[in-house]
């Protein structure tokens, strides 16, 4: 393991920075204020969203980076508030504002002559860090950093873009809408085809004052309802990250494996995400070793805008998400078939509805706690990103891209991310991140494992 380790350490060190640049809207816009809202405010301590997409068929580098920044001047006409700044008004409110003075979305260039596309297609994100910027950067540092960061980088054969979005200001739905409109200019259109709905006020009018303003008032360990109040022990275990690629044929079998027996209570068929996610939770709590009375949390970070009340457009710009906790003790998780996981996990999202979030909110709202990242729960699995998201068709003129990645930021313990196959398919890749140990017993796990 040392040896792997010190081989992937002499690969970051290859990547050289040659500049770095600013790119604004290209045309001036003005001043641009925006309130942020509940469904924004309590990723002010997480850090920035990190993704790492790998390109091949790029034949001249300087060509296509300033290609890339022209596109980028064209879709921050739209998406301007990605070119802005975190703020606060007079009354402690946070907010996002654009001025046509501010410097707009940081883009460094860089090379690594000795890097491939192939060596970043392997398990383990240390390759990726100097090609993705703002490593534990917090979106509390909005305030006086570009919102958005995007690292160019020419490899032996292929490009690396490295992107990092202030997650206060966006989630997942809005990063991807964002980035096909850009794909969408580079590749010659004169305009997007659905703008962003950028009127945040609408999905939460609420103005929350926070008494934050620098990173040490967001602290390491936040409280959280579910830490156990040992607070000093601040030493994060080793971690692994591993992508397993479940083809359409074992989403099959799962999806069929837990739909086989049916509750007697009527319900609704297991969907794909449910069926894959109870497969999950299930194999991460064996590989654990967990005792049979030690709690475990499924968290899902579900996509709310059908969901509230009057429901917003998919086009909603901003983060419009909330978690949903599923707990059990473990004996009980693993004494029962798979189905009364999936049950559990299917009754908590169903139940999730325009009440409940407006609930969640105003006990936010009266009490507000800022957490950190990892606060997602007692040995918990949790969720992001989503199979939805057409990763795999942003295409700026020269191919669809070789992998999508999350990088370094926001992992933890039982962290997951979902992203869609690359073929385009219905198959799913599930990125990982556990304690070493437990991760060498998972990737072992042939239940789990379904190979197919």
């Amino acid at each position: 393991m040392a040896g792997e380790l010190s081989k992937e350490e002499t690969a970051v060190t290859k990547v050289k920075v040659l500049k770095k640049t600013n790119v604004k809207p290209r045309k001036p816009l003005g001043t641009k204020v925006c309130q942020l809202v509940t469904f924004d405010l309590p990723y002010l301590a997480f850090y920035y969203n990190q993704k790492l997409m790998t390109y091949k068929g790029v034949e001249n580098f300087e060509e296509t980076v300033e290609k890339l920044k022209d596109g980028l001047a064209l879709v921050l006409e739209d998406f301007y508030q990605l070119a802005g700044k975190l703020g606060k008004d007079e009354e402690g409110v946070f907010k996002v504002e654009y001025d046509d003075d501010m410097d707009g979305v940081e883009v460094i260039v860089s090379v690594a002559e000795g890097m491939e596309v192939a060596d970043l297609t392997d398990e383990g994100t240390t390759k990726f860090q100097d090609l993705i910027p703002c490593n534990k950067i917090l979106n509390l540092e909005g305030l006086h950093r570009p919102l958005l960061a995007v690292q160019l980088t020419k490899l032996k054969d292929g490009i690396t873009m490295g992107l990092a979005f202030n997650h206060a200001v966006l989630d997942g739905t809005s990063t991807w809408h964002f980035m096909t409109s850009w794909a969408q200019l580079c590749c010659g259109s004169t305009s997007i085809s659905v703008p962003p709905f950028l009127e945040r006020t609408k999905a939460r009018n609420t103005r929350v004052k926070l008494n934050l303003s620098k990173p040490s008032e967001a602290p390491e360990h936040a409280n959280s309802a579910t830490t156990n109040g040992d607070v000093t022990a601040n030493v994060d275990p080793p971690l692994r990250e591993r992508v397993f690629k479940f083809s359409e044929s074992a989403i099959d079998q799962i999806k069929s494996k837990v739909n086989a027996n049916p509750p007697e209570v009527p319900c609704t068929p297991f969907s794909t995400f449910q069926s894959l996610s109870a497969h999950v939770w299930l194999a991460v709590t064996r590989a654990r070793q967990l005792k049979p009375e030690d709690y475990t949390v499924y968290t899902v970070f579900a996509d709310c805008r059908k969901r509230v009340d009057p429901p917003m457009p998919e086009s909603y710009f901003g983060n419009l998400i909330q978690a949903i906790f599923t707990v059990t003790a473990a004996g009980l998780l693993l004494s029962h078939p798979i189905e009364f996981a999936a049950g559990m996990i299917q009754k908590a999202i169903l139940k999730h509805d325009a009440k409940v979030i407006d609930e969640r909110n105003k006990e936010w709202e009266s009490s507000p706690k800022i957490f950190q990242y990892k606060d997602a729960g007692v040995n918990c699995v949790a969720v992001g990103s989503s199979p939805r998201f057409k990763v795999y068709d942003v295409d700026f003129g020269w191919g669809k891209p070789e992998s999508v990645r999350s990088g370094s930021n926001n992992r933890f313990d039982g962290m997951v991310y979902l992203y869609p196959e690359k073929n385009g398919g219905r198959g799913i890749d599930v990125e990982i991140s556990l304690e070493a140990n437990a991760m060498e017993r998972l990737d072992k796990d042939k239940e789990f494992l379904i190979e197919a």
